[in-house]
């Protein structure tokens, strides 16, 4: 026996990779529906060895439903999320909607499980930014064992982190840097990414930083401990799937180098690559696909009294999105849910 399960979103590159997920990590699905907008009705998505049509969200009947996986943005989750939880199916949503609704928990389930317990509140579970998600595996166990005073990190984030739009921009772009006759301008970020960086991602606020970076502060603070500080710099770069990430961590009691190592080597849902050689070291390239979160570079930090450095690569696809909420399906099942 299994669930009744729902992806939303199912046409876009994280619904299609929620659906590759579900099917690897065998979660107990008796019956599952694909939806889309009305212009994606009929697009023709793959589950295992069966091939799905995607149905108008706007048509659908949640009732009797279990759970439901949103891909498709905040404006359409406004509009169909407190539909889909009114019916009594449980909404795990990738945008930025609810995550910091104090009604919504908002999960990383090798960080905080226990939170799913709360989602009866709006039938709601929030699963949060790509870059904050990799962050916060890699930060808990060294918070249990050191207590985190401060976090500086910068980010490297790849374009499809800014969805397919994004990706299409830097191959067309880098298409065009090779032959002289094409031009390609910047559509979705605001310069050429191609063979570039750009430190600006999302929106920006009254006090110079972005709203990705505001993100990160928030959601750690809500994820893991709203004492921690963190300053964070947010990079776009041009690789095309692989969030990575330098950390520059204080901590309250001192953690030798070799003993943090030895904690995320143990700890859920990481991997750790460390070699002080060339290539000793795990890049955005390589953990594509990959469930871990990947941690290299180990360091103690001789400025600061108790501080480390860390690099940190995850799948943004996988972990960022579509990997952490069908983990928050797998903690919902086994925590509060009773197989059909």
């Amino acid at each position: 026996m299994g669930y009744r399960v729902v992806v939303a979103g199912a046409a876009g590159n994280v619904g299609r990779e929620m659906l590759n997920i579900l099917d690897e990590r065998e979660f107990p699905v008796d019956e599952i529906a694909v939806l889309a907008s009305r212009r994606s009705q009929g697009t023709e998505v793959s589950f295992g060895d069966r091939t799905l049509k995607c149905q108008d969200i706007d048509q659908f009947d949640f009732a009797g439903w279990d759970m439901a996986l949103f891909a498709i943005g905040s404006a359409a989750t406004k509009t169909y999320a407190p539909k889909a939880a009114a019916a009594g199916c449980v909404v795990i949503d990738n945008s930025s909607l609810y995550r910091m609704d104090p009604e919504v928990p908002l999960v990383v389930p090798e960080v905080n499980p226990a939170a799913v317990e709360d989602y009866g509140r709006k039938n709601i579970i929030a699963n949060p930014n790509c870059s904050t998600a990799q962050m916060v595996v890699a930060l808990k166990p060294l918070h249990d064992r050191a207590r985190i005073r401060r976090v500086v990190v910068a980010t490297y984030q790849s374009v499809s982190g800014a969805g397919k739009e994004a990706m299409d921009e830097l191959w067309d772009q880098t298409k065009a840097i090779y032959n002289p006759t094409a031009e390609v301008e910047p559509a979705k970020f605001t310069k050429q990414i191609a063979f570039n960086v750009i430190p600006h991602i999302d929106v920006f606020m009254e006090d110079g930083s972005t709203k990705e970076e505001w993100k990160m502060v928030a959601e750690t603070k809500k994820i893991l401990d709203p004492k921690i500080r963190l300053t964070a710099t947010c990079v776009r770069v041009p690789v095309f799937v692989g969030h990575a990430e330098a950390l520059n961590i204080e901590f309250e009691d001192f953690l030798d180098e070799e003993e943090a190592r030895d904690i995320l080597r143990e700890a859920p849902g990481l991997m750790v690559i460390d070699k002080r050689e060339d290539g000793g070291y795990v890049t955005p390239v390589e953990c594509v696909g990959d469930f871990a979160t990947f941690v290299s570079r180990i360091r103690q930090d001789p400025t600061v009294e108790n501080g480390l450095n860390l690099w940190c690569v995850s799948d943004n696809l996988r972990k960022g999105a579509a990997l952490n909420a069908v983990q928050i399906a797998e903690t919902l099942g086994n925590r509060c849910l009773k197989k059909g």
